[in-house]
């Protein structure tokens, strides 16, 4: 796609087509500060304005004001969107609290979080320990005839690998930063140029601290993230993407640094970095004893693998949750660091919620899931899953009461602690809310009025939220539930029968029965679902990840919903309320969503749609498709309810084929 052809669009009048051919243009653009690029910039902001959308020729603004080019930032200064001129559009803006006039002031966390020395010293001691035995069944795996020897030899290949861990992991980092992101290191000028109170609080923590500036890089994406990594504090890497200052004002800038110096302080960088590549270890020896053990061979060799193996497997899943465990504590100190140190709790409020309003902003601006966040997951200030729903809230609304109903989720559903569990990051709500009490501590306003939150939350329905919840707890194991249940059947049938047929039919139908079970709770009736907005959906404090809920969504596709899968089914939806992923089911299956993927879904993406789906939310909420109709005509149809009474009912029915035909053989 051509520049020329999005600047000729312009010049003639035709700004929508004049848009789309720019904002093609630029998405395929390798380099972002390339005199093109911006060029392109430039007249989208022009575009934008043109057709009265304001909200993203200032989105579009606000990238060029804070260019590194000079006469970049002289045409924004000289072409501010109109409205700007008075007052930012609501969507954009937020009223700040305010901040303490001192800093260093020592805040209670009330349990906040747990202990953060604990989770690091159990996460490392079970971790060392899990490979330690790794490297001890495989050296011990040739029955070897000197144990005390394989004894020395496993502990060397522990210490070996955890040394290699820790020193070489962050070298491995920049070469793999590099590569995938174009990582460009700097200098704490050109930090301080783009946020002044972020050069200030750098030299003030790393002074008070007694640590050397750690390694500074910029990666040049508009997806708002911040990482540190590294060995020891002396030698750490803190790495922010661009839109960080996109999107964020100066004083939040500073707090998410604050917030990724508590890391390096607190040393949980270094062990995050070493218990990851533990974790890695330990899915590494897994898949190669599974390699080793395929074909024929030693049996008893053979066998030894596939026991080192599964060990390996239980102790990579175990790791992980470890992993996570550590990965959430330490995200809590370091928020607890940020509001001491800057004394500004609710600029990491702010900040919290704008990363996610860039995340979903940016989302809506691109085909696909940004790599850079998924790919930094783990590491990142905010977990980009979660982005949707605070994200979306932010993104039509300035009013914080608003804003903090999308918490109510967060904060009471069970689902939200149940969910958490598989996540890096606490959830977004209990961040604000730690936050919000470090704000009273300092005697300031909260940016967000989360005792309002909590009175409302007083108020719901308790045995709905926990009632459904234990309910659909048991349901997501209906199947398992169903095959036991089968099983012990169908072994009593044929133990007073005599006929063994019995037992294989009880399997199959006490499976089948599970399924169908589920489904009619997962697909309830859709007939008389509401037509609602996405915030509308988000801000329901009873959502759950398994009671469908029928909706009806008008929106724009705007991309796929599965990051860096040219062929992927999954669809993005944007509506005037956020945005939305949707999930496609064909009725053939995988090989039918492949096709769909590679054949239609480009064909799609752009056209304004009406849908039909169950909506369910867990960290990410998402909605199930059942049909969506394009603007030209166009019908989808999705088939997940299909596919579950397909598999419960033909689960039946070959139960009782295979009991019938087995009784009379």
């Amino acid at each position: 796609m051509s520049l020329q052809s999005g600047l000729d669009a312009f010049k003639q009048g035709h700004y929508e087509q004049a848009i789309y051919l720019l904002e093609e243009f630029s998405q395929n653009s390798l380099e972002l500060s390339s005199p093109d690029y911006l060029t392109s910039q430039m007249f989208l902001v022009k575009a934008y304005e043109a057709i009265g959308d304001i909200e993203k020729a200032t989105i579009v603004w606000q990238k060029l004001i804070k260019s590194d080019n000079p006469q970049v930032q002289k045409w924004a200064r000289d072409n501010r969107p109109t409205s700007l001129s008075q007052t930012e559009t609501e969507s954009t803006t937020m009223s700040k609290a305010g901040r303490a006039v001192t800093t260093g002031v020592s805040l209670a966390m009330g349990g906040v979080g747990g202990s953060l020395a604990l989770a690091s010293g159990v996460t490392i001691t079970l971790l060392f320990g899990m490979v330690f035995v790794l490297g001890l069944s495989l050296v011990l795996i040739t029955d070897s005839s000197d144990p005390g020897g394989g004894l020395a030899i496993a502990i060397g290949i522990t210490l070996i690998f955890n040394l290699a861990a820790f020193f070489f992991s962050p070298f491995l980092m920049d070469l793999s930063q590099n590569w995938l992101y174009k990582t460009r290191w700097v200098n704490l000028a050109e930090i301080e140029n783009l946020s002044p109170e972020t050069g200030k609080i750098i030299r003030q923590i790393c002074q008070q601290k007694n640590i050397t500036t750690p390694r500074l890089g910029i990666i040049d994406d508009q997806n708002p993230t911040a990482f540190t990594y590294g060995s020891l504090p002396n030698s750490a890497r803190l790495v922010v993407s661009q839109g960080l200052f996109t999107y964020l004002d100066d004083d939040e800038v500073a707090t998410v640094y604050a917030h990724e110096l508590g890391h390096i302080v607190h040393w949980d960088f270094a062990v995050m970095t070493v218990a990851s590549t533990l974790v890695q270890i330990c899915y590494l020896i897994y898949s190669t004893a599974k390699r080793f053990t395929r074909g024929s061979g030693d049996n008893k060799l053979k066998d030894a693998l596939e026991t080192a193996g599964l060990v390996a497997y239980i102790f990579y899943v175990i790791g992980t949750y470890l992993l996570l465990y550590l990965s959430r504590t330490r995200e809590y100190f370091a928020d607890h660091f940020a509001a001491e140190t800057t004394g500004n709790p609710n600029g990491l409020s702010r900040a919290l919620v704008k990363i996610a309003y860039g995340i979903v902003e940016e989302g809506s601006r691109a085909q696909e899931p940004s790599r850079l966040i998924e790919g930094t997951r783990a590491l990142g200030i905010y977990d980009h899953k979660a982005a949707a729903s605070t994200g979306t809230a932010y993104r039509i609304s300035s009013d914080p009461q608003k804003i903090g109903r999308v918490f109510l989720w967060d904060m009471f559903n069970p689902w939200g602690w149940w969910m958490e569990l598989n996540s890096t990051h606490p959830l977004t709500g209990k961040r604000v809310r730690a936050l919000s009490t470090y704000a009273e501590q300092l005697g300031l306003q909260t940016e967000f009025d989360m005792g309002r939150v909590m009175g409302e939350g007083k108020t719901l329905d308790k045995k709905k939220l926990y009632g459904n919840f234990f309910l659909d707890i048991v349901l997501y194991g209906a199947e398992t539930i169903g095959f036991i249940g089968g099983l012990i059947i169908g072994v009593f049938l044929a133990s007073s029968t005599g006929n063994p047929a019995m037992m294989g039919g009880g399997i199959f139908v006490g499976l089948g029965t599970g399924i169908l079970i589920k489904a009619f709770v997962m697909f309830p009736d859709y007939s008389k679902a509401i037509t609602t907005d996405i915030l509308t959906l988000m801000s329901d404090p009873y959502a759950s990840p398994l009671r469908g809920q029928p909706a009806n969504l008008e929106g724009e596709l705007i991309g796929r919903g599965d990051a860096g899968y040219k062929f992927g089914s999954d669809l993005k939806l944007q509506d005037s309320s956020g945005m939305l992923y949707l999930r496609y089911a064909s009725r053939f299956g995988p090989i039918g969503n492949f096709l769909f993927g590679m054949k239609r879904v480009e064909s799609l993406i752009g056209q304004k749609v009406g849908t039909i789906g169950w909506f369910r939310r867990g960290i990410m909420p998402w909605m199930d498709l059942i049909q969506l109709e394009g603007e030209n005509g166009t019908v989808v149809n999705s088939y997940h309810r299909f596919w579950s009474f397909l598999m419960g009912g033909g689960s039946i029915i070959l139960g009782i084929v295979l009991t019938v035909f087995f009784s009379r053989t």
